[in-house]
């Protein structure tokens, strides 16, 4: 070992020959590690680090269900996880770390053809187990070797992989982690075992890449249980034998009773049942239920926007202290846009921070209880770089999904392909939605659609649909009381006035849009109008920085919801009029309550969701003058049917103008609504297949076939299709170039700052941000106590704010942000010239977006951001 590892005191003269040399694995590296003064030093060996990353599966394993583990993870994993690594017993590796070190291998060597030592791995498996083993261990790294399987290379013989000499050393290397294991491989004899392992490995890996294992100088026995700990696997400690009313203080009604009977073992259950209804607490207790019985592993509460996964997070962790032990580590899910969770758990390499999968968006999935958008768990069925690890991070887990219905038919799809994936890992997937139309439940469960076409008049709502043991069962749920809303159509103008009128009358006021700019405008002009009366105005929607927009949520949806009343003697919800502006992010799982209602027109299912926030719970205090009534903004049929983009706006943009008309026909006479029983017969009536004459047969092509405005139902099938995860296909190089929903609405992240200045001086860089803060960054993070580099991460996360890719500005290079490196993911590194997936922007005093001397910015169009209005597109004027 001394030869190779003194090799970096003395470098060594090149020697650009392919000539064998003498070589062991017990002198292999498998890292080195770099020290607080900058300077780089020897690491692990390949053996060390191979059998602390078998160690660490054996203990993650053991954390698994019994039930999921014998499913998922045949006997003999651990070791397949301990020779992830025998790849890097390879020239180009061994080439590599010798060059950190300050010298050079005497063989010039390029394994890129054969995907590094990832490849290199799969080649020396292949030809001792299955095909599916073998990519299991050589795509740790998050792509599968495609370039080693399709390329013919023996990897005994081939030079390029050190021949002879080098692969005898990797079988010496498995035949001792045999050893050290007692194990033979694991047979791996479908793409569910193969996904469930190969994210193993990769969590395996990064937990033993972690820092207590970096010195090679420290017994990395005496780590294995607590860097499994520090990543966050513990143990779950529940408290066992709850009722119902013990963790929600109120006796379940008996539609959430009977989805509570229903969910008895692992399955697939759709409860359909109207808003307000409860269905968020009945689908928490059901998988409280699996937990207890050893069916489950965790859970994940997927909800279609960050808001409405804001809202549930506070509910959830209220269900967490009641459910688990005080000791625990495991009291709080771990939002998956949150950033508490940055300074509670560790792992290594990929997921080190700035790491690709430091982000929480990806992270949470992995945690036992994850609450946020369901895109993350659309990505572990897409081709996206680790989209195995989210396939591990879900197993065996309860997966709610929570507004189904909100989804385009393109991440419709991607959620139908989910659902039966989920099911294939031992996972209990619980739908929830208010508006779903028969077809659309036949599509998410997988039955036979021919079942589904014919119109049935008699349906009962609510309903509870099971299919559990390879058994199909509906349950007629008990309805709950109906009530009436009154309906009016209005113009934009007279809406306006009525909105001052109901909220200087005291009345809670809720105005939904369709888009973000028409939020902001409608949004200016009532505060405006405001200003000199004794009512409050606010703004809610997606672009905002996570700082300003968790500000403005705990006001307004407290203000609104039963906060705003609850336990007070004077309920704060009666002390003043107000008007809350939004756009969709209001209409779905947010418990909020509205005197009065003013919608722009949307498609049924919507309209239903936003009328679910009017007069929604029996006991809210209202003043004398409030009356369930929703005026609604929309065109008359006629001018709508011959002109959508004229008679709706921005709205045909949004939403089909075909689904919109068909919508506009069900509603137009309506002058009265009854909940919960219109809203079957409203959705079937919408939606059901029918022939088209006319202008209608016009946007019903249109819709299927597409138009240069907007992509055809058609084109978006065959979209969902090529995205889902095929195996043997390559990868995207990370997620942020993968679509899961067709248009993008916040698909670009924004880092806004109030100043930077370089510190070269201290070699730090200093950051204001728009609060006034001010952080010193260090050029080398690494430097920095974990604890604070996370910080200053986290830190940085709250600045972000989310654009369309239409409006963004243009791609900023990492070698501009660098100093950013040890703090941000900026994307793949390849070279300073190499697109970031993020910008960095300074907000002047008026509002306006530019760059500085450190970054130029380069916008497509004006931007300013405002902490009342949020991230604002600008055409012709500036933000008032």
């Amino acid at each position: 070992m001394c030869a190779f590892l003194a090799a970096h005191r003395k470098p060594i003269k090149r020697n650009t020959t392919n000539t064998a040399e003498p070589v062991s694995y017990l002198t292999c590296l498998a890292k080195t590690r770099r020290l607080t003064d900058g300077s780089c030093v020897a690491g692990r060996t390949i053996l060390e680090h191979c059998i602390i990353v078998g160690e660490v599966a054996k203990r993650l394993l053991a954390q698994i269900p019994v039930s999921i583990r014998t499913t998922l993870f045949p006997d003999g994993v651990e070791l397949l996880a301990a020779c992830h690594d025998i790849g890097k017993v390879s020239p180009r590796f061994q080439n590599k770390l010798r060059k950190a070190l300050g010298c050079e291998l005497t063989l010039n060597t390029d394994e890129s053809a054969w995907d590094y030592h990832g490849g290199v791995t799969f080649l020396t498996l292949r030809s001792l187990i299955g095909e599916k083993a073998a990519v299991a261990a050589g795509q740790h790294h998050g792509s599968y070797p495609i370039k080693a399987k399709n390329g013919i290379v023996d990897p005994e013989n081939a030079e390029v992989l050190g021949g002879t000499v080098y692969h005898q050393q990797r079988l010496a290397l498995i035949d001792a982690l045999k050893q050290h294991f007692q194990c033979d491989f694991p047979e791996l004899k479908n793409d569910q075992q193969l996904l469930a392992v190969s994210g193993l490995i990769t969590v395996a890996d990064w937990i033993g890449s972690g820092a207590l294992f970096e010195d090679p100088a420290q017994d990395w026995r005496l780590y294995i249980e607590s860097a499994v700990a520090e990543a966050g696997y513990l143990p779950l400690q529940f408290n066992s034998g709850l009722t119902f009313q013990d963790i929600f203080t109120f006796s379940p009604h008996q539609v959430q009773q009977q989805l509570i009977d229903s969910v008895q073992r692992n399955g697939c259950y759709v409860l359909e049942a109207p808003m307000g209804l409860g269905k968020t607490e009945a689908a928490l207790y059901a998988a409280y239920s699996l937990l207890q019985r050893g069916d489950a592993s965790g859970f994940y509460f997927a909800l279609p926007t960050q808001l409405t996964s804001n809202k549930i997070y506070q509910r959830v962790n209220q269900f967490l202290e009641q459910i688990i032990q005080p000791q625990s580590a495991h009291r709080e899910a771990l939002l998956i846009h949150g950033t508490a969770w940055l300074q509670q758990f560790e792992m290594g390499e990929d997921a080190a921070v700035a790491g690709s999968w430091f982000n929480q968006k990806k992270r949470a999935v992995l945690a036992p209880f994850g609450v946020g958008t369901i895109d993350q768990i659309l990505l572990s069925v897409m081709w996206v770089k680790h989209g195995f690890v989210r396939s591990f991070g879900l197993a065996g887990k309860v997966v709610v999904l929570d507004e189904i219905h909100s989804y385009d038919i393109y991440t419709g799809m991607l959620v139908q392909h989910l659902i039966a994936v989920l099911r294939e890992l031992g996972c209990s997937v619980i739908i929830l939605s208010a508006t779903l139309t028969r077809q659309r439940r036949y599509e998410l469960l997988g039955l036979p659609l021919e079942e589904a076409t014919a119109q049935v008049q008699n349906e009962p709502y609510p309903m509870i649909t099971a299919i559990s043991g390879g058994q199909i069962s509906t349950l007629a749920a008990d309805s709950p009381s109906e009530y009436k809303i009154e309906l009016h159509y209005a113009k934009q103008s007279e809406a306006i006035e009525e909105a001052l009128l109901r909220a200087e009358q005291g009345q809670q006021v809720l105005w939904i849009e369709n888009s973000v700019a028409e939020a902001q405008e409608t949004y200016r002009i009532l505060a405006a109008r405001c200003a000199g009366l004794a009512v409050k105005c606010g703004l809610l929607h997606s672009r905002f920085t996570a700082v300003d927009r968790h500000r403005h949520e705990q006001q307004w949806i407290d203000l609104f919801g039963k906060p705003g009343w609850q336990a007070q003697t004077t309920p704060i919800r009666l002390q003043q009029g107000r008007i809350l502006i939004g756009t969709q992010v209001l209409e779905q799982s947010v418990d909020i309550d509205a005197d009065f209602l003013i919608s722009k027109f949307a498609p049924t299912d919507m309209l239903l969701q936003r009328l679910g926030r009017l007069w929604r719970h029996g006991s809210t205090p209202r003043v004398a003058s409030a009356r369930a009534e929703a005026w609604l903004l929309a065109p008359d049929l006629e001018s709508a049917v011959d002109d959508p983009i004229k008679a709706f706006g921005t709205t045909a943009f949004v939403y089909a103008p075909y689904v919109l008309c068909r919508s506009l026909a069900v509603w137009q006479q309506r002058k009265q609504l009854t909940l919960p029983n219109d809203i079957r017969a409203l959705l079937e009536a919408t939606y059901f297949s029918c022939e088209e004459q006319g202008k209608m047969a016009q946007w019903k092509h249109e819709l299927e076939n597409g138009s240069r405005f907007r992509t055809g139902q058609k084109q978006m099938q065959k979209s969902a299709l090529a995205a889902q995860m095929t195996f043997g296909m390559e990868r995207n190089d990370n997620d942020d170039q993968v679509q899961t929903r067709f248009s993008e609405q916040d698909s670009f992240d924004i880092l806004l700052l109030s100043k930077v200045r370089s510190l070269p001086e201290i070699k730090a860089t200093e950051l204001t941000l728009l609060d006034g803060t001010v952080i010193v960054l260090p050029v080398n993070g690494r430097s920095l106590p974990l604890r604070q580099q996370k910080q200053y991460a986290a830190q940085l996360m709250q600045q972000m704010v989310s654009i369309n890719l239409s409006n963004a500005p243009k791609r900023q290079s990492v070698g501009s942000l660098a100093f950013l490196r040890d703090y941000c993911y900026l994307g793949q590194m390849k070279d300073k010239n190499t697109d970031a997936v993020m910008v960095v922007a300074i907000v002047a005093k008026d509002g306006r977006l530019q760059g500085d001397s450190t970054f130029h910015l380069e916008l497509t169009k004006p931007l300013y951001y405002q902490p009342h209005l949020g991230l604002v597109v600008e055409h012709n004027r500036s933000p008032s």
